[in-house]
């Protein structure tokens, strides 16, 4: 699909430029987990890393247009006085996002917080619109029963002393999906067009008749959306999906494989991930019985063009009101038939085509089939 360039007015190439401020105490973690979900380290290797010195920048792009530009500044005593003296115009100014790192295992609670506050207080002196995402890291060290209560004292203390500031707060560990959590809430909040997406997935949604259809983002397989149709009982699923997929794909690259689509299903029900557009992946989650695989892929398919779209848009360039009509042409029958003029061999084709090799067309190879070992 082809936008009129009377669709991109009003989208200036510096507002998908973002600033994004990493900070914390020296050994708090931010480089670890911006690593683990960046640059496709593993948990295990972050040990290998060093302390950063003064600030390192890295620029990454988040679902095309997005540019993230990620200041992680080094957390140790002297170049945290530079921070807020020499450097304090060139490190505080354009922030769109400040990500603060607190160490649980800390012993200097009150510096950490001190330093906190000269952050929040640099940033809101110039009226920035800026948000802020308190992360209490290394809560794997925490027994899990005391957790909750650990992390809400914490929470209550980062509150008042925020300044007014909208901030949010997350527990987080390296070593489970609370990490990205943490860091899919932090993306959503920069994702211009998000509700434009929710709105096309809503549609893709009542195509297939899915109980849940989820979109992540392809590099770092955060959650960008998602629609539920049909409660469930574990309110982080979507993030140990993240998980379980990023670790499965950088498997896939250890063994000179490509993770192209997965496809598991049981007495209950199907997962189908498939590649969407250039930068996304969606998961559609269906009952079993219900439609057929290669129906929800044809729906895919069909909705493809309207995602891209919307990816194209800004915020006001009206994606949103067109975003309802995404999927629409295609609709599973409460029998889990194809129907509105889509026959099933067209569903069969699309499941074909599902299962060809990514790299070029290779001969048709059945979809992975769930191991009963763990």
């Amino acid at each position: 699909l082809e936008v009129p360039p009377a669709a991109m007015s009003g989208r200036s190439p510096a507002a998908m430029r973002k600033k994004v401020l990493l900070m914390g105490r020296s050994g708090a973690g931010k480089t670890s987990m911006r690593s683990i979900i960046f640059a496709n380290l593993i948990a295990r290797e972050t040990s290998r890393l060093s302390a950063t010195l003064d600030v390192e920048y890295s620029t990454v792009r988040f679902m095309g247009d997005l540019v993230l530009n990620i200041w992680d500044c080094g957390g140790q005593e002297v170049f945290l006085e530079s921070y807020f003296e020499a450097e304090r115009d060139s490190i505080f100014r354009d922030v769109a996002i400040l990500i603060y790192v607190f160490d649980i295992k800390s012993a200097e609670v009150e510096k950490e917080f001190i330093n906190y506050e000269r952050c929040i207080k640099a940033i809101s002196r110039d009226g920035q619109d800026a948000r802020v995402f308190c992360l209490v890291h290394k809560m794997d060290v925490v027994p899990p029963e005391r957790r909750k209560v650990v992390f809400h004292a914490k929470e209550s203390e980062i509150i008042s002393r925020s300044r007014g500031l909208d901030t949010r707060c997350y527990p987080t560990s390296i070593w489970d999906e609370t990490l990205y959590k943490a860091w899919s809430s932090i993306v959503y909040a920069l994702v211009p067009n998000v509700e434009a997406l929710g709105l096309a997935l809503s549609g893709l949604a009542d195509a297939c008749d899915a109980d849940e259809v989820v979109l992540f983002e392809k590099a770092t397989f955060l959650v960008v959306s998602s629609r539920t149709r049909r409660s469930h009982r574990d309110k982080h699923r979507f993030e140990k999906m993240s998980n379980i997929v990023k670790q499965l794909k950088l498997a896939c690259m250890g063994s000179a494989s490509h993770l192209d689509s997965v496809q598991i299903a049981n007495s209950r029900f199907r997962a189908i991930l498939v590649p969407l557009t250039a930068t996304t992946i969606v998961m559609i989650v269906t009952p079993r019985p219900g439609p057929a695989a290669g129906l929800c892929l044809l729906n895919a398919a069909v909705a493809r063009p309207e995602f891209d779209r919307i990816l194209l848009h800004s915020a006001e360039g009206g994606g949103a009101a067109a975003a309802a009509s995404a999927a629409a042409p295609v609709a599973a029958s409460e029998a889990g038939a194809p129907a509105d003029g889509v026959g099933a061999s067209a569903a069969a084709d699309a499941e074909d085509s599902f299962r060809q090799d990514a790299a070029g067309g290779g001969p048709p190879a059945p979809p992975p089939t769930p191991s009963k070992k763990k």
